[in-house]
């Protein structure tokens, strides 16, 4: 006796159809295509991932970067300063500090400045 396998199939069409929803054209009605175009999505959602963590450390550098200059240091002789003042403060601390209270951030650059 042969097995029959049009259920599953049409089942795994519709699970496929359905994750598609809202792509354009064909994507989201032909098996074929949307098949391709499900496995894309998930290489680009996983880039993503890893993209987002490389733009928030970007940014993170740039508004300290940025409130640094205003003191008349630069970026990089700021961290310096910092692991030599052994100053434990991570990137994204400093720029919520820059953010969020510039005082308490001109008071870690007055410290930094001072020891050396």
């Amino acid at each position: 006796m042969r097995v029959k396998r049009g259920v599953t199939t049409h089942a795994k069409h519709k699970k496929l159809l359905i994750a598609n929803k809202g792509y354009r054209m064909t994507k989201r009605r032909n098996v074929r295509v949307a098949r391709e175009a499900f496995l894309h999505a998930g290489e680009y959602a996983f880039a993503g991932r890893k993209n987002r963590k490389r733009d928030f450390r970007q940014m993170w550098i740039l508004r300290i970067g940025q409130a640094v200059k205003l003191r008349g240091l630069s970026y990089s002789s700021f961290i310096h300063k910092l692991k030599v003042a052994n100053i434990d403060l991570d990137r994204k601390i400093l720029s919520n500090l820059v953010v969020e209270s510039p005082e308490a951030f001109s008071k870690i650059v007055d410290k930094v400045t001072s020891v050396n």
